[in-house]
């Protein structure tokens, strides 16, 4: 069997209020990523995505806080590594980071070249100027980029540019592992594109050996990743290929949320468009039982009471009481 490259274990990490309330919005998140894997985390804003991401990095920078769990990269536990550690054999090595807004994260006082330069005199300071800028250039020549970015401001490239360019900067040390974080967000559909060939050829070319993929567009999941994760409140709902999440999920909030979307390869034949009714739990106060019990149309009294746990069903992680068999005949009839 192929060691994961990443294992995330029973994680829990939280945010610290004012008034020293602890809210979970990673609450016992388990999984793994073998070499060679892209794997597609999805759910509604607020869902705890972003906060894996960053909890997956180490930035655990206040209000965000570490409970307790473990986070496994290539055999090393990073939860067990001191800050200096961690940003000097971690940071960009193991593991790197495509933030949200990433068209944003550019000075704009600085040249492109610069952001390169700087991270090159933290992680390989014996490379003179010229070499980085000969590895620079050869790297954005490899991913079709032009080199006359690396002389440009980041006012001066377009939206998909600047996207394009964030990416090659974060995987320039070739990580491991490639955390992107709603990356092809507030993009045109030609930049979208253009983001994900990066993306590929950044993988076939082995400068990244797996991909995290997070985004709320669970149609282009299934054009990216080998696996989809959907996330609720928090806590990972269900796992599987993105055939079966896409085409035939069985946990019932997967299932009301492919309903709210389109999804082209099934045509608009006869597909109606439906909002999921209500909203997430409110995680300073979580309810007893299943998280979604409120919004779910084929909640039972042991759903509000009785104790969720994750099973492993048709090679896939599943988290709910009703059976999946039970959930599909009703869906069969009409169910939703």
């Amino acid at each position: 069997m192929t060691t994961p490259i990443l294992e995330v274990h029973e994680l829990k990490t939280y945010y610290r209020t004012r008034l020293k309330e602890h809210v979970y919005a990673v609450d016992g998140v388990s999984f793994a990523l073998e070499k060679g894997k892209t794997l597609g985390i999805a759910g509604e804003s607020g869902c705890g995505k972003s906060t894996l991401a960053l909890s997956l990095m180490g930035f655990y920078f206040p209000p965000l806080h570490f409970g307790s769990g473990s986070i496994v990269i290539n055999g090393t536990d990073i939860m067990k590594l001191g800050k200096e550690q961690l940003r000097a054999q971690v940071s960009g090595r193991e593991i790197s980071y495509i933030p949200q807004a990433a068209m944003n994260a550019l000075n704009p006082t600085l040249k492109i070249i610069h952001f390169i330069e700087d991270i090159m005199k933290e992680h390989r300071p014996e490379l003179s100027k010229k070499q980085v800028w000969d590895m620079a250039a050869e790297r954005f020549e490899t991913l079709n980029l032009s080199t006359k970015v690396l002389k440009s401001y980041p006012n001066e490239l377009s939206g998909g540019m600047k996207q394009r360019t964030v990416i090659a900067i974060s995987t320039i040390l070739n990580p491991n592992v490639l955390i992107a974080d709603e990356p092809t967000s507030a993009l045109d559909v030609t930049s979208q594109k253009a983001v994900i060939k990066l993306l590929k050829r950044l993988m076939d070319n082995g400068f990244i050996q797996s991909l995290v993929f997070i985004t709320h567009e669970l149609p282009l999941l299934y054009h990216v990743t080998d696996d989809i994760m959907v996330m609720y409140a928090g806590e990972i709902v269900e796992r599987g290929t993105a055939e079966q999440m896409i085409f035939d999920p069985i946990h019932p909030y997967t299932k009301k949320l492919m309903g709210s979307i389109i999804v082209p390869e099934e045509g608009m034949k006869e597909h109606k468009l439906a909002a999921i009714p209500g909203t997430p739990p409110n995680l300073k106060n979580v309810p007893e039982g299943c998280r979604f019990a409120d919004r779910c149309s084929y909640v039972q009294d042991a759903c509000r009471t009785g104790k969720v746990a994750s099973h492993a069903v048709e090679e896939r992680i599943y988290r709910c009481i009703v059976e999946p068999d039970v959930l599909k005949e009703w869906y069969a009839h009409g169910g939703e």
